[in-house]
C-alpha cells in the first residue's frame, strides 16, 4: 500500500508543472496534540481559531453566526471565485481568504469552513477516526487525498491523513503576479524544489512575508511588496497594486535631497495651491494688491497646517491646502444679490463673511472628527459615494473653466495642449533619472505659455488704436476700445499693477480683513459643505496609503485626520483665504508622479512656503499670471479631480450593475438638479458674466418660503453638484442591498487584521509626547 500510495505521488508531482514550494511537510503524530497542529500551521502561514480536541471543535465563530454567512457551498449552484467568501464555489469546504490590498497575498481570517464528510471513509466517523474525520487541515493540494484511505483501506498516518480534508489556501493563479513584488522584498523567494512525506501528499502553502521596519530616526523601507521594474508605471487595474517610491514615509536621504523633494512636492501642485484667488479676489471686487496679499496668505497657512497634519493628523505626507471644495459655495456667497451693486468695500464685506461661516463649518468638521462621531458616520461611507462625490467637485465648475479660458485662446489652447502633451505624451521620458516632463507639467508649461504671451504683449499683438493698457478704466469711456477691453484684461502680460504696488516684506495676520461675519444662512451652508470637505479627505487618505504600500487608516485615525483639518480650517478663517483649508486630492496624483511620500519632505517644503509668505513680491509674480492662463491650468486640474475621483472605483466591483446604476445615477442627478435651480436666472443678471450666472439660484431659485434665510441656504445648496451627488450616492448605496465585496468596504477597512498586527499602524501613530496627552481618546487612534 506504501508503495502505490508513492508511485501514485510521483505520477500527481509530473502532473503539477511549475509548482514546487519548500514547506517542511507536516506529519502527524498518534496523539495529534492540537498544539502541534496550530504551530504547523503557524509555519505555513495559517493560524486556525478552531482545531479538533479544542473547546472549539466543530463548531461555528460567533462572528459567522452573526453575520449569516453560509459556510456550507455543496448546494451553491454558482460557479467562479468569491473575494468575499475567499474560496472557488465548486469545492467541498469554504474557508474564507481575503487577499491584502496592499501586498497581494493572501490574508487569514480564521477558520470558517464546514468540512464535507463525503469522500471520507465510513469507519473514519465511528471509534477512533470520529474526531479525525471532522479535522480540517488547511493544505493545498486538493488532489492529493490518498486514495486508499478514500475507500476504507488506508491504516495508521495514511489512514489519519487520509480523513483530512485539505484545500489551497492561494489561487495559483496569483502566485506569478506576486512573485516579483515578493522576491523584490527579499521574503518570498520560494525554492523550486517540493517537499514530499512519506504518504504521497505535497505540501504547499505560503511562508507569511513580513515588511522590514525600521526606528523613527532611521530609513524605513516603504518600497518592497508592490514594486515595479524602473521605467514601468504602476498598473491601476487592481487594488492590490501600487507605485513603487523613491523615497518612502520614513526615510532620510539627507537634507539636500529632502529639500529638492519637498520643492518637487509643491512644484507639482502649484496649480491647486495659487490659482484659486485668481478667481476669487476679482469677483469679490478686489484689486490686484489684495490678490497678491490673499496669495501670500494662503502660502502661510498652507504651510502651517501640512506640518500640524503631518505630526498630529493622519501623518501621511499629504499637503493641506485651499480645496476646490470651498470654491463653489464661495463663488455662490460672493453673487448674491446684496453684494451684486456694493461698490466700495465690497472685497472686505464679501470676505468677512467667507470667514464667519468658513470658521463655523469647521468647528463643526472638528468636532465630528474628535467627538468620535466620524468614526460612526464611516460606516455609512464607502468608495461608491467617495468617487462621485469626488467627481462632482471638479465637475461643479464646467461652466466657468473654458468660458473663462475662452476669452484669450491664443493663451489658453496653447496651455492646455502642452500640459497635455508633457502628461500624457512626454511623461515617460527620464532626464537625469527624473520625468520632469510628468511631475512639473504645471510649472514648466505656465513659464512656457507665459514667456509666449509676454512676448505677445510686447511684440504689440493687444495694441488697439486709442486704447490704453490701464485696464479697465480708461477704456471703458471710449466705444471703439469697449470691445477690446475685456481680451486686454485677459490677455495682456501688463495688466496687473500688483508688482508695483505690494511691498517686500510683509506678514499674514488673522482678522487682516477685518472681524469676520457670522450669519445663519452662509453657516449652514459651510457646515454641510464641511461633510463633503470630509468625503474627499477620506478618499485621498485611503488612495494616498495604497499607493505608499502601507495599510488602510482605521476609522480612528481618519476621525483624528478629519478633527484637525477642521482646526486647521479654522486658521484657515481666521486669516482670511477665502475658502477652507483641507487635503488636497491632487496629493494622490503627486505621489504617483514623484514616486516620493516621504514626510520630512513635505515638512521641509511647508517651511520653505512660510518663508516665501512673508515675501510680498512672491505674492505679487503669482498675482500677475494672465486669468485665460490661469483657467486653462484649472480646467486640467478639475478634470484630473474628476479622473481621480472615479478612479476611487477600482476598489469596488466596478462592473457591478449595481454601482454603475448608482455612480451613474449620482452623478446625472448632480448635474441636473442644480441646472433646475440655475435656471432661475437673476433679475440683474446683466451685471453678471455669463459664467457666474450658474452662481447666482441662491439669490433667485425656486425655493420660496416665509423664511429668507432658510430660500437662500437651500437654493444654494441644492445649486451645489457635489451636494446633490453626495445625498443620492448616500441614500442608493446605504439602501441598495450588496456585498462587502462589491461595495469595497473590506478594502477600505479591517479591523481584524489590525488586532492581528497592530505594528502594521506604526506609521499613522502619533509622536510619543502626544499620545500620551490623548491616551484617553480611543475614538481618534492614538
Amino acid at each position: 500500500m506504501e508503495g502505490g500510495s508513492k508511485s501514485k505521488m510521483k505520477e500527481r508531482v509530473e502532473r503539477q508543472k511549475g509548482v514546487n514550494p519548500r514547506i517542511e511537510p507536516f506529519v502527524p503524530t498518534k496523539g495529534h496534540d492540537p498544539r502541534e497542529l496550530k504551530s504547523w500551521a503557524k509555519r505555513t502561514g495559517f493560524v486556525s481559531t478552531t482545531f479538533s480536541g479544542e473547546s472549539g471543535r466543530n463548531s461555528l465563530s460567533r462572528r459567522d453566526l452573526d453575520n449569516g454567512r453560509d459556510l456550507n457551498v455543496r448546494n451553491n449552484e454558482s460557479v467562479g471565485f468569491d473575494l468575499e467568501r475567499g474560496v472557488d464555489k465548486t469545492e467541498t469546504v469554504s474557508p474564507k481568504i481575503e487577499l491584502d490590498p496592499i501586498l497581494g497575498r493572501a490574508r487569514n481570517r480564521g477558520v470558517e469552513i464546514e468540512p464535507d464528510l463525503g469522500p471520507i471513509d465510513e469507519g473514519s466517523r465511528n471509534g477512533r477516526g470520529e474526531n479525525l474525520g471532522r479535522r480540517v487541515e488547511m493544505e493545498p493540494d486538493l488532489g492529493s487525498i490518498d486514495e486508499g484511505s478514500r475507500n476504507g483501506r488506508g491504516r495508521g498516518r495514511g489512514e489519519n491523513l487520509g480523513r483530512r480534508v485539505e484545500m489551497e489556501p492561494i489561487l495559483r493563479a496569483h502566485n506569478e503576479e506576486r512573485k516579483d513584488a515578493m522576491n523584490a522584498n527579499g521574503n518570498g523567494g520560494n525554492s523550486a524544489n517540493g517537499d514530499v512525506n512519506g504518504n504521497g501528499h505535497i505540501a504547499q502553502a505560503a511562508a507569511p512575508v513580513t515588511e522590514p521596519r525600521k526606528d523613527d530616526g532611521n530609513v524605513d523601507e516603504e518600497v518592497g511588496m508592490g514594486e515595479y521594474p524602473d521605467g514601468e508605471d504602476p498598473s491601476y487595474g487592481g487594488w492590490h497594486q501600487s507605485a513603487r517610491l523613491k523615497c518612502g514615509l520614513r526615510e532620510n536621504p539627507g537634507l539636500v535631497p529632502l529639500m529638492f523633494y519637498g520643492l518637487q512636492h509643491y512644484l507639482s501642485l502649484a496649480g491647486s495651491l495659487i490659482f484659486i484667488p485668481l478667481i476669487t479676489v476679482p469677483t469679490m471686487g478686489g484689486s490686484d494688491k489684495d490678490t497678491a496679499n490673499v496669495v501670500s496668505t494662503m502660502l502661510l497657512v498652507s504651510g502651517l497646517t501640512t506640518i500640524l497634519h503631518s505630526y498630529f493628523g493622519t501623518r501621511l505626507p499629504l499637503v493641506q491646502g485651499s480645496s476646490f471644495v470651498y470654491l463653489a459655495p464661495a463663488l455662490v456667497i460672493m453673487n448674491s444679490e446684496e453684494y451684486r451693486n456694493l461698490a466700495e468695500h465690497k472685497f472686505r464685506y464679501i470676505m468677512r463673511e467667507l470667514q464667519g461661516a468658513i470658521i463655523v463649518g469647521s468647528i463643526f468638521q472638528s468636532f465630528l472628527g474628535y467627538s468620535g462621531l466620524m468614526s460612526l458616520f464611516l460606516r455609512f461611507i464607502n468608495p461608491v459615494v467617495v468617487a462621485p462625490t469626488v467627481a462632482a467637485v471638479g465637475l461643479a465648475f464646467f461652466s466657468y473653466g473654458f468660458p473663462q479660458a475662452g476669452s484669450c485662446v491664443e493663451i489658453s489652447l496653447p496651455q492646455i495642449l502642452l500640459i497635455l502633451i508633457f502628461t500624457l505624451y512626454l511623461g515617460g521620458i527620464s532626464i537625469f533619472g527624473r520625468r520632469v516632463f510628468r511631475i512639473y507639467a504645471v510649472p514648466v508649461s505656465v513659464m512656457i505659455i507665459w514667456a509666449y504671451a509676454f512676448f505677445l504683449t510686447a511684440g504689440g499683438a493687444y495694441n488697439f488704436k486709442g486704447c490704453s493698457p490701464n485696464i479697465p478704466n480708461s477704456n471703458i469711456l471710449i466705444d471703439a476700445c469697449r470691445k477690446h477691453a475685456d481680451t486686454m484684461r485677459h490677455c495682456r502680460t501688463d495688466v496687473s499693477n500688483a508688482m508695483r504696488t505690494a511691498a517686500w516684506v510683509r506678514i499674514p495676520y488673522p482678522f487682516q480683513w477685518g472681524v469676520p461675519t457670522f450669519r445663519l444662512r452662509t453657516s449652514f451652508i459651510m457646515v454641510i459643505v464641511s461633510l463633503v470637505a470630509s468625503i474627499d479627505s477620506i478618499g485621498s487618505y485611503h488612495s494616498a496609503a495604497i499607493r505608499m504600500n502601507l495599510k488602510a487608516p482605521t476609522p480612528g485615525i481618519v476621525s483624528r485626520g478629519i478633527g484637525l483639518e477642521g482646526f486647521c480650517s479654522v486658521l484657515a478663517g481666521l486669516w482670511g483665504t477665502g475658502t477652507g483649508s483641507t487635503t488636497l486630492t491632487e496629493n494622490v496624483h503627486t505621489i504617483n508622479a514623484t514616486k516620493v511620500a516621504n514626510r520630512r519632505a513635505v515638512q521641509l517644503g511647508a517651511a520653505l512656503l512660510i518663508l516665501f509668505s512673508f515675501v510680498g513680491k512672491v505674492g505679487a509674480i503669482l498675482a500677475s499670471i494672465p486669468q485665460a492662463l490661469a483657467a486653462a491650468v484649472l480646467c486640467f486640474i478639475w478634470a484630473l479631480i474628476v479622473a481621480l475621483g472615479l478612479s476611487t472605483l477600482q476598489f469596488t466591483q466596478n462592473a457591478s450593475s449595481r454601482n454603475v446604476i448608482i455612480v451613474g445615477v449620482s452623478l446625472f442627478f448632480g448635474l441636473s438638479v442644480p441646472a433646475y435651480f440655475q435656471q432661475y436666472a437673476p433679475e440683474t443678471g446683466l451685471i453678471l458674466p455669463g459664467y457666474l450666472i450658474p452662481y447666482a439660484a441662491a439669490s433667485n431659485g425656486p425655493v420660496h418660503t416665509g423664511n429668507a434665510q432658510f430660500n437662500f441656504a437651500m437654493n444654494a445648496l441644492m445649486s451645489l453638484n457635489m451636494v446633490v451627488t453626495l445625498l443620492v450616492a448616500f441614500v442608493l448605496d446605504n439602501t441598495v442591498p450588496g456585498s462587502r465585496q462589491e461595495r469595497g468596504v473590506y478594502v477600505w477597512s479591517n479591523a481584524e487584521d489590525i488586532m492581528t498586527d497592530p505594528s502594521s499602524l506604526l506609521d499613522y501613530s502619533l509622536p510619543s509626547r502626544v499620545a500620551r496627552c490623548f491616551h484617553w481618546a480611543k475614538c481618534v487612534g492614538t
